[in-house]
């Protein structure tokens, strides 16, 4: 598969967002007091709402991770493909 430069760009993109994005909700969810079963942050046992998410937010930083890596290799690719003398096999 070829990838054009655009949307390479895209989808480096995309995880860079990813990255932007979900670390700062996971603060967000664990200092939600439905996070913990006492009610005051950061004291275990933590409840299902805290693994539910985390577990999200694990799996959206995996795929946002992959896209982007997919995004800068098709990226260099391209560029690769752009350079003078790139088709001439050595």
């Amino acid at each position: 598969m070829v990838l054009s430069r655009g949307w390479a760009l895209f989808l480096a993109g995309v995880g860079i967002w990813t990255w932007v994005i979900w670390p700062r909700f996971a603060i967000a969810i664990w200092k939600d007091p439905r996070s913990w079963a006492t009610g005051t942050v950061g004291e275990f046992p933590a409840t299902g709402f805290l693994w539910i998410h985390a577990l999200l937010i694990a799996a959206s930083l995996a795929i946002g991770t992959t896209v982007g890596v997919l995004g800068v290799r098709g990226w260099r690719a391209a560029r690769r493909r752009q350079l003078p003398g790139a088709d001439q096999a050595s």
